[in-house]
């Protein structure tokens, strides 16, 4: 008896409180009720495999989950899309909302929300439902600032990318614009010359063709920010069935694969965001903009920012200026300048969860015709053995007499959107003879070497990318290959190789053979140029040469980047080609130097420098050399690594720690079954006491990716935990 009521004890105090996220008795009953219908299994790495009866069942129990394992990125994310992170991180975030603000309207997406079918709603109410359920039974956790989500706020964050279109608007010119902020203007116009790790991602699709067991094969390696996505898998009984990268807070799988399918998004180089140059004419009190013979008036909106004060929540207003272009973001020589994107979040949404349970190409061709995945390339294979390539998904239809990268005149008529480019009419492949699809965050047309559409059947606004060092050693690891495996194609995603410097290396020991034999500077540095001579260009944690290069190469990339913009010359081709002989040596000889001040000596081998740190759950992580870390051999892709690593030293650091780069890499065998390997940056939970939250930290850096349990049979035996929500 005394059991039975200590164990009913123990179901009160779990049970939520009414009240809670402002929960009442008949959500509490609602949500007590759905939970019954879901199971949560964790496997040995905490990975969640999330099943439900129902699509909103999986959902419902899918974000439970991520809030589980970290509740403040889920949280945080959509203070971001809402436009309303000033209010949890104070005024430095106000333009940030604002910026937000201009195309998020909450009102809006109410009415959104209202007006959508009946399915897709039931996904949206499942979402805000588990995450309610969650914080009810977790009165412990105290969000920020969102103590109950709403349905339509799922529509603010629709589509996964990390910043997506919006973020080609700048942050110091709308400060300027709306704030007054001269200094602001000012140092937009200055630009940073740092060296910034090239984003976006690598995606390769195999054809049955070129692999041993003759079934198709699908690299997945997003290069994001490291923790910016967990794994995950959800199921249904209504035909879901996805595993991948899940944005932390959304409802789908963003980067993965089903039974049948996978897909991968890379960052594409389409030019899908335009800017209009307004002729404004003030008349009092009043603002118009000139369009062909008309004068038309500047559309007004009073938006109110609360952000964090000292004695609690503020605000700031501003009236912001809206022409039928889109809404004022800035001012350029006396034209105050409009921007469009993409901004539609119902179809965005849409697209976005069914192309999870597309089976086939035909299928997931028939989601991309909703044309709102507008800042990605996506790569492709099935079951059936297709591969294919689809270029940005929301690309306008647009007069090519101007030129698309600057402010067109907003008082030409000529210059409207007439569409969006169809997927025929767009750079695209379905298996090409030659059994191969790459892309690196490069341009369309060596996506498939001699296969490749031809930049010359395409506007220049289809593609602003050129082809860069990754995209060189993509097609170096799969051209002429007929035997890829799971094994031999991770492999090729690992292949240490760096291009750049395959490029770099040989002018800088050319100019050292040339220097004049009683030049100091050639004694300074002999040694190195000696280290370097014998390299094989490929990156090891026990590297010397690669830490010389790389720290060579970062001085030369600060010292050449603004030249080589003034001339419009990628700045690969600069260094090599309008640099001094001197110019390199003495990069060399400050390099060597950098490396010895923090090392104490330059023949430092690489794994000592580049590491990975994971020491707090904070989004904006901390580092210490004192702190435990790991080597990492392989190097920023600005070189041509196909495995990317982002990382610099911080205040109060002499090692490099990496942020971002590979930060969850998949590669998948459809057949008759799936099989599939992957690893995650890190773990899966933010919390530094859980033990999953750096327990695949060695594997990441080694790139020994764990089987992958997507088929029940494979999860057997691998179970840690399994539950129903809240319990």
């Amino acid at each position: 008896m005394k059991r039975i009521l200590l164990l009913a004890a123990l179901a009160a105090a779990c049970s939520p409180r009414p009240g809670a996220t402002g929960a009442s008795k008949a959500d509490l009953a609602r949500w007590e009720q759905q939970a019954q219908n879901v199971t949560i299994t964790r496997d040995d790495w905490g990975i969640p495999h999330v099943h439900g009866k129902t699509d909103a069942d999986a959902v419902f129990g899918l974000i439970y989950a991520q809030a589980e394992d970290d509740f403040n990125r889920v949280e945080t994310n959509y203070l971001y899309s809402l436009g309303r992170l000033a209010e949890a991180e104070g005024e430095s975030q106000i333009y940030r909302d604002l910026r937000q603000r201009l195309f998020i309207n909450p009102d809006t997406l109410k009415v959104l929300y209202d007006g959508s079918e009946p399915w897709l709603k039931s996904l949206m109410n499942a979402w805000a439902d588990g995450l309610n359920f969650y914080l009810a039974r977790h009165p412990e956790v105290k969000p920020r600032v969102i103590t109950r989500f709403e349905p339509w706020m799922a529509l603010s964050f629709s589509e996964g990318s990390i910043g997506g279109d919006i973020e080609d608007i700048s942050l110091r010119d709308l400060k300027a614009f709306y704030g007054g902020d001269s200094v602001a203007r000012q140092v937009s116009a200055v630009g940073d010359r740092t060296p910034r790790e090239p984003s976006g991602s690598n995606g390769f699709a195999i054809a049955p063709s070129n692999t041993a067991n003759k079934h198709a094969l699908l690299l997945i390696n997003p290069h994001t920010s490291f923790f910016f996505r967990e794994e995950a898998h959800a199921s249904s009984d209504e035909g879901l069935n996805a595993y991948g990268a899940i944005t932390w807070g959304q409802f789908f799988i963003y980067q993965g694969f089903n039974n049948t399918a996978g897909w991968m998004h890379t960052s594409s180089g389409a030019d899908v965001v335009d800017e209009w140059a307004e002729s404004i004419v003030k008349k009092g009190d009043s603002v118009y903009y000139e369009y062909g013979s008309e004068q038309r008036p500047l559309r007004t909106e009073t938006l109110s920012i609360a952000y964090k004060s000292g004695t609690g929540l503020a605000t700031r207003e501003f009236t912001v200026y809206r022409s039928h272009h889109g809404p004022i973001v800035r001012e350029d020589g006396g034209k105050w300048i409009a921007v469009n994107l993409m901004n539609e979040p119902v179809k965005a949404l849409t697209q976005s969860y069914t192309r999870t349970k597309a089976k086939n190409y035909d299928e997931f061709r028939k989601t991309m015709e909703l044309y709102t995945n507008s800042s990605n390339n996506t790569i492709f294979a099935d079951a059936e053995g297709n591969i294919a390539y689809f270029h940005a998904n929301h690309v306008p239809r647009r007069s090519t007499r101007f030129d698309w990268s600057k402010p067109v005149a907003g008082n030409d008529t000529m210059t409207e959107w007439h569409g969006v480019h169809s997927i025929d009419e767009s750079p695209h492949v379905k298996n090409p003879p030659v059994g191969w699809i790459q892309n690196t965050n490069n341009w369309p047309y060596t996506v498939s070497g001699p296969n490749s559409p031809k930049k010359s059947d395409y506007p220049a606004y289809m593609d602003e990318y050129l082809e860069n060092p990754r995209g060189v050693h993509a097609i170096r690891v799969l051209e002429n290959k007929k035997d890829f495996t799971i094994e031999s194609l991770i492999a090729a995603a690992f292949d240490s190789y760096l291009p750049a410097f395959a490029d770099l290396i040989p002018p800088l020991v050319k100019a050292y053979d040339q220097a004049p034999a009683g030049d100091p500077l050639k004694a300074r540095v002999a040694e190195q140029v000696d280290s370097l001579r014998r390299w094989d260009y490929r990156w090891s944690a026990t590297s010397v040469p690669t830490s010389l290069a790389v720290f060579w190469g970062e001085v030369m990339w600060r010292e050449s980047s603004a030249d080589a913009d003034s001339e419009d010359m990628p700045v690969y081709d600069y260094m090599v080609k309008r640099t001094t002989g001197t110019q390199k040596l003495q990069a060399l000889a400050r390099a060597s130097d950098s490396i010895a001040s923090g090392f104490g000596t330059w023949k430092t081998p690489w794994g000592e420098i580049n590491r990975f740190q994971r020491l707090t759950g904070d989004i904006v992580q901390p580092f210490d050399d004192a702190g435990p870390s790991i080597p990492v051999p392989f190097t920023s892709a600005r070189w041509g690594s196909l495995a990317s690593f982002g990382a610099r030293a911080y205040k109060g650091t002499h090692k490099w720690y990496g942020t971002s780069g590979n930060s969850f890499v998949a590669v998948v065998e459809f057949g008759d079954s799936v099989r599939a390997r992957a690893v995650t940056a890190g773990g899966v939970n933010g919390d530094p006491k859980n033990k999953h939250f750096n327990d695949q930290a060695e594997r990441y850096a080694s790139g020994n990716l764990r089987e992958v349990y997507f088929h029940r049979s494979q999860l057997q035996g691998h179970i840690e935990r399994e539950y129903k929500p809240g319990q």
